[in-house]
């Protein structure tokens, strides 16, 4: 079976998108890339029957190379994703606190120092209807210098160099859209200046440890 491995972790981030919150029923979609190949979640099928066979393999011109079942409408936007940035790992979701954000804002902007991590305030991409080449040039382009980006009336798309990072990614800007939306219920938030995000963003570039190697056993 061709890329076992990314289909396998696939599955396993699948299956935490609802628990998490960041989808409802079967919307929301992720893919990796390994190469020249893409694999990607197939469209429409409930992720609790998702399995590592029924992930599509695609070729970076959206072409099926081995897949079952046809893949999310959003290949297209996966695909100007790997086109236009070096990342390896794409997750789309539809959680709530973004969504809402991105029907208000132009912009996430620095409501919270973990702004930094998506490489500064986040970008609202404009809307245009989902599975088109439009929405994913809009995508392409909000992203530029971003892990991340809110889509106009839609969700959110992040972006790794792996999955484990991208789906992190997902969660932490949902979070970040929830503090947001709560503070300026409330007044006018404070924002942090660039200066301090690009501190941050520093810092957490070597933020993290490793598992000791004489406790991995």
């Amino acid at each position: 079976m061709l890329l076992e491995a990314e289909r396998r972790e696939i599955v396993e981030y699948c299956r935490k998108l609802r628990p998490d919150g960041l989808v409802v029923g079967t919307s929301g979609n992720l893919s990796v890339r390994s190469g020249d190949l893409v694999a990607v979640t197939p469209s429409g099928l409930d992720y609790d029957e998702l399995t590592p066979e029924l992930v599509g393999v695609h070729r970076l011109d959206g072409t099926a190379v081995e897949a079952p079942l046809a893949p999310t409408s959003e290949l297209p936007m996966h695909l100007a994703v790997y086109e236009r940035t070096g990342a390896r790992a794409v997750v789309h979701t539809h959680s709530t606190a973004a969504t809402a954000l991105s029907t208000l804002v132009d912009e996430l902007p620095a409501i919270h120092y973990l702004i930094a991590m998506f490489g500064g305030p986040v970008r609202v991409a404009r809307y245009a209807t989902y599975g088109t080449r439009e929405l994913a040039e809009n995508v392409a382009e909000a992203l530029a210098g971003r892990t991340a980006c809110l889509l106009g009336n839609h969700g959110t798309i992040t972006i790794g160099d792996t999955l484990a990072k991208a789906y992190s990614g997902a969660v932490y800007l949902e979070w970040l859209c929830e503090v947001y939306l709560r503070a300026a219920a409330c007044g006018t938030p404070r924002l942090l200046p660039p200066e301090e995000i690009e501190l941050v963003r520093r810092k957490i570039a070597t933020y993290g440890q490793a598992r000791p190697r004489d406790l991995e056993r």
